[in-house]
């Protein structure tokens, strides 16, 4: 076992690792910037040392400052949550060459998991269903047309080397192919430093399910059972619940077969997720890999009682798989809302200032997830997520019931937040019914304040 874990992130993540980490009896470094010095985790943590100013480039995205730490610290593993570095082949890899564990799957396997299209070709090969598409970078407007040819529209235009919505673009027409390439490929470069794009089929009204599971590096794998991850805005996910309502068990079966079937391909070691999207034949496709704990693990953790970061962390020390297959069950029904410093009636425009009042709602089945508290500023700096809220309830009725008191009972003044756009959304007769699918929120007019 470890004897010190450094917590290479900041926010609920980071608090949530230090959590795990005092459960099995780890000492604990947490890394801040100059703008985090007076946050929760800084105040719980064993020891914590600034690596920087506020700016995340200069602090949580420095590898040196943080392996510097690690190093000083004395620390034999580093946990890297979420987010920031938690996906950065090239900081696995120099806690690899520096003798420090990193909590995750290698440097190799980050690497072939962040490049899209060498992902896709590895689960194809491993027989997992993946989306019509290139299985090779589409350079120019030629090719593109002959792919459009292929595959009829709608397509997507991806990048190869990201995620979160950026360097992707939907074309109905072959009249706005060229254009959507150009910008796809250029926004591609300037986020991801790699301006490679594939081309898949788009999918109409389809819903977005993923996998958790968990690896020991060995060859052995389980999953933890689906996520319903489809109301989401430009790519970014809000609301999430388990299990997905209305997905015939057989397909369901399949569906988990083939996320285990994946990550054992890759030999697997850790936490991770397998993205699939759902067709409205409940056809299942396989979209990427998420390399890293999620944002929404407390959901299936609520439904399943299995703590997802100890695990990490037992495998990453050593440790065999702490679970079998047949001892993770789902129980009941959970729901996790996002809550955002976002007016999502300004077309969701980041909001700063000072929690003036921060009142924590409560109850049966409740959990909240967060690192804030009273008279806390607010800083431009970083993701705009500042909590997370979960329900948990023998049914989805009790669930959502749950999270809407929840949400009630939730006082936040001095910003504005998403908590008013999730209140509309779980009294939604569409949602109730589980209607959903990734176009949720425009098809049911919940954008800029459409349904205000």
């Amino acid at each position: 076992m470890f004897r010190k874990v450094l917590i290479a992130n900041r926010g609920e993540i980071a608090l949530r690792i230090l959590r795990a980490c005092k459960t099995l009896g780890i000492k604990t470094v947490l890394v801040f910037s100059e703008a985090d010095r007076y946050s929760l985790g800084v105040k719980y943590a064993d020891e914590a040392f600034c690596i920087g100013p506020p700016q995340a480039s200069k602090s949580y995205l420095n590898i040196p400052n943080i392996i510097a730490a690690a190093e000083i610290s004395g620390a034999d593993a580093i946990h890297p949550g979420y987010g920031f570095l938690a996906e950065n082949a090239d900081f696995a890899e120099v806690c690899e060459s520096c003798g420090i564990k990193f909590i995750g799957p290698s440097s190799k396997v980050i690497s072939l998991m962040g490049d899209k299209i060498a992902a896709r070709k590895v689960m194809y090969e491993a027989g997992v269903p993946v989306i019509p598409g290139t299985f090779e970078p589409v350079e120019d407007e030629k090719k593109a047309i002959s792919v459009a040819k292929d595959f009829g529209f709608p397509l997507i235009i991806k990048a190869a080397g990201g995620g979160g919505g950026r360097g992707m673009r939907i074309v109905k027409d072959e009249d706005g192919l060229k254009g959507a390439l150009m910008i796809a490929k250029s926004e591609a470069e300037a986020a991801f430093n790699n301006g490679a794009v594939y081309i898949e089929k788009y999918i109409e009204g389809a819903r977005h399910i993923e996998v958790q599971i968990l690896g020991d590096g060995k060859g052995n794998v389980v999953h933890f059972y689906e996520r319903d991850c489809s109301i989401q805005r430009r790519h970014q996910k809000l609301i999430e619940e388990s299990p997905a309502i209305g997905i015939p068990k057989e397909v369901k079966e399949k569906l988990l077969e083939s996320a285990v079937k994946g990550a054992r391909a890759i030999n697997y070691e850790g936490a991770g997720t397998l993205e699939f999207l759902l067709d409205k034949d409940n056809n299942f496709y396989f979209m990427e890999m998420n390399t890293r704990i999620q944002v929404e693990h407390p959901v299936t953790e609520m439904v399943t009682g299995h703590d997802l970061v100890k695990y990490q962390i037992l495998i990453a020390s050593g440790e065999e798989m702490p679970v079998k297959q047949e001892d993770i069950v789902q129980r009941g029904h959970a729901i996790e809302c996002r809550i955002n410093a976002e007016d999502p009636f300004n077309n969701f425009l980041p909001s700063i200032g000072t929690l003036k009042i921060f009142s924590l709602p409560g109850g049966p089945g409740i959990r909240l997830d967060t690192a804030i508290y009273n008279n806390i500023e607010i800083l431009p700096y970083y993701d705009s997520l500042i909590a997370k809220l979960i329900s948990w309830g023998l049914t989805r009725e009790e669930a959502i019931s749950r999270m809407r008191n929840a949400l009630e009972e939730f006082l936040i003044e001095g910003v504005k937040t998403t908590i008013p756009l999730y209140l509309r959304i779980m009294e939604d007769k569409e949602y109730i019914k589980g209607n959903i699918s990734i176009n949720f929120l425009e098809e049911r007019g919940f954008l800029n304040g459409e349904r205000g």
